[in-house]
């Protein structure tokens, strides 16, 4: 078994000053999963200068090299895929079908990228007779590549693949919550065959290290996923010449209306509001509805979450593990306290759960508040755990008045058989993803995705899709003159 260490230069190194953090389960904080680096701006120097000197080559090779390459890590990934994903429900409390569901999902995208290696191509212009004008696409350098602790998984390989197709260097920081599956992850590319010198894995927590590679001249990009301060801090941190990707959460609403099917409704929020322990920048957590229907539909989700059965992420019947990190549990039970202090009514959940074998984990129930007021902070700042708000709205002009009444545009969705509402919806809501009778979470691996205002600061679509590679990529346009 591989040591947990840093790994740049073609071997595994303890950061350079020998500090280390410790990595917990989250359903049971007693469970140590291993000692990682705490490292510091001179291991984040020490990984880039190693990807600097050994990238080029990469860049270098054909098409087919590089393709074969994420294709081979496609096929260890899906023979390691249930193995990794138990060890990323101990890790990051998911359940242990949802951490399946994600495993299983990274050679696809290994996959896709692997195409979009062979795909990349130029363009020619017209031109004056005797002269041809041609575009080359070509690798931007070094990436760095930081990403969050709900999908350690999904997100991280939806940027590392794509940017080793297009034949760049990586520098890959995995969140300090989730630091084993950063680890397999570059595992299970080293053992398919992408150069040693081309990756390096950084662990460490605190804004040092984060800065440290970010604001380094020899970077050439940014792809970042996670809160809308961290990213901010990124985007004030970069030089001119480093282009930046920035994915920073959500603010998501679901809204039913008069026509809608409340049973399905209700399990469409349920869906997206407390799959993942609400713990998705895509989740449900405003749930808008005429006054007519709040009353009933408030009944329905709140009889689903109950049924809900909250444990660890191992056990058979578990629906919705832990959260996963005690200052993640602690930053929703907070907001759990402010519903009830601006006067919100607590419908169901509002509790953590601390005895028995729950003792030791980070445990909510899920939480369902209405009747807020309009200014409430719950119906306005993303909370990123199982905590839905309900709000009452007049018509369709109301509602979309009051989706787009937040910071953030990531995702939004609609229940409804009514084309037209439909239209007016998705032209109308500023969000990057809109949904029409199905939860605001979930999205197709080969399908633009991203966010507007304080989601995402849109250099080509972050997570997703083919036209990622004009992040990852860079044009220079040739003349040619007989």
């Amino acid at each position: 078994m591989t040591p947990h260490r840093n790994y740049y230069a073609g071997a595994w190194h303890p950061s350079l000053d020998g500090g280390t953090f410790e990595d917990r389960n989250p359903a049971d904080e007693r469970d140590l999963i291993g000692a990682f680096p705490d490292s510091d701006a001179q291991d984040a120097d020490a990984a880039i200068a190693a990807v600097a000197a050994n990238w080029r080559p990469w860049a270098a090779a054909s098409p087919e090299v590089r393709a074969n390459a994420l294709e081979k890590a496609a096929n260890i990934m899906g023979a390691r895929a249930d193995a990794i994903a138990a060890e990323l429900t101990r890790e990051e409390g998911k359940t242990l079908a949802e951490a399946q569901a994600e495993a299983r999902r990274i050679a696809a995208n290994f996959r896709l990228y692997a195409g979009e290696a062979l795909r990349a191509r130029g363009e020619t212009y017209a031109s004056d007779a005797g002269q041809m004008v041609l575009s080359l696409r070509q690798p931007v350098g070094i990436i760095a590549v930081i990403t969050p602790w709900n999908f350690p998984l999904s997100m991280a390989a939806r940027k590392l693949a794509p940017a080793l197709a297009a034949g760049n260097g990586v520098v890959f920081k995995p969140s300090e919550v989730t630091p084993l599956m950063g680890q397999r992850l570059v595992e299970v590319l080293l053992d398919a065959g992408i150069p040693p010198g081309v990756i390096a894995l950084l662990h460490g927590r605190g804004p040092q290290i984060g800065k440290a590679l970010v604001a380094d001249s020899r970077i050439g990009g940014v792809t970042f996923t996670g809160s809308f301060p961290v990213g901010s801090a990124i985007q004030a941190a970069v030089g001119t010449d480093t282009r930046c990707q920035l994915e920073m959460g959500g603010k998501n609403a679901t809204v039913v209306l008069e026509d809608a099917d409340l049973d399905h409704a209700a399990a469409i929020i349920v869906r997206g509001a407390f799959g993942l322990t609400g713990q998705a920048c895509t989740g449900t957590s405003r749930v808008l509805v005429p006054a007519g229907l709040h009353d009933r539909l408030v009944e329905r989700i709140a009889a689903a979450a109950e049924a809900i059965t909250v444990g660890p992420g191992t056990l058979p019947g578990v629906t919705m593990g832990p959260l996963a990190s005690r200052a993640q549990r602690d930053k929703v039970l907070s907001y759990i306290e402010l519903g009830r202090a601006e006067g919100g009514r607590l419908v169901t959940g509002g509790v953590r759960l601390d005895e028995g074998e729950l003792a030791h984990g980070h445990f909510v129930r899920p939480t369902l508040f209405a009747d807020l007021p309009e200014s409430s902070r719950l119906l306005r700042e993303e909370i990123f755990g199982p905590v839905v708000a309900m709000r009452r709205f007049e018509d369709l002009d109301d509602a979309i008045r009051i989706v787009n009444d937040t910071e953030y545009g990531l995702a939004a969705s609609i229940v409804t058989r009514d084309l037209a509402a439909v239209l007016r919806f998705a032209r109308e809501v500023e969000a990057g993803v809109i949904k029409v009778n199905a939860p605001t979470t979930g999205n197709a691996l080969n399908a633009p995705f991203g966010g507007f205002r304080h989601s995402s600061n849109q250099a080509a679509k972050e997570q997703s899709g083919a036209n990622v590679m004009d992040f990852y990529t860079r044009l220079k346009t040739v003349y040619l003159t007989a």
